[in-house]
């Protein structure tokens, strides 16, 4: 399929989509007028990307993650090589978290907001 038709069934812009290639995400064939051309399984794997980026993981960790992927869902073949990236992932989100919980906390204080 072309990447129109890819954009369609998947409500992803052809622009993301060439992103998404460019990052190491998707793959598509090039036809002799250098039209991309995509597979039938680019849809769930547009699906997967999807919904991986919507977890919060940025598009580096999506590339290593996307081999244990199975299903539109994604399902993950959990191996401890996955398990262990996802819980550093975690753990820079907790860390993200608290930093922000921080820097509401004191500019709260500083504009005199009570609803700390």
């Amino acid at each position: 399929m072309l990447i129109g038709e890819l954009s369609a069934r998947t409500g992803v812009s052809a622009r993301l989509l060439r992103y998404y290639e460019s990052k190491g995400l998707l793959r598509a064939r090039r036809e002799a007028n250098g039209y991309r051309v995509y597979d039938e399984d680019a849809v769930t794997r547009v699906r997967q990307i999807k919904a991986l980026l919507d977890a919060g993981l940025p598009t580096e960790r999506i590339r290593e993650v996307l081999p244990c992927a199975r299903g539109e869902k994604p399902d993950l073949d959990m191996c401890p090589q996955l398990r262990e990236l996802l819980a550093r992932q975690l753990r820079a989100l907790d860390e993200d978290i608290e930093r922000l919980r921080h820097n509401r906390t004191r500019l709260a204080n500083l504009t005199g907001d009570v609803r700390v």
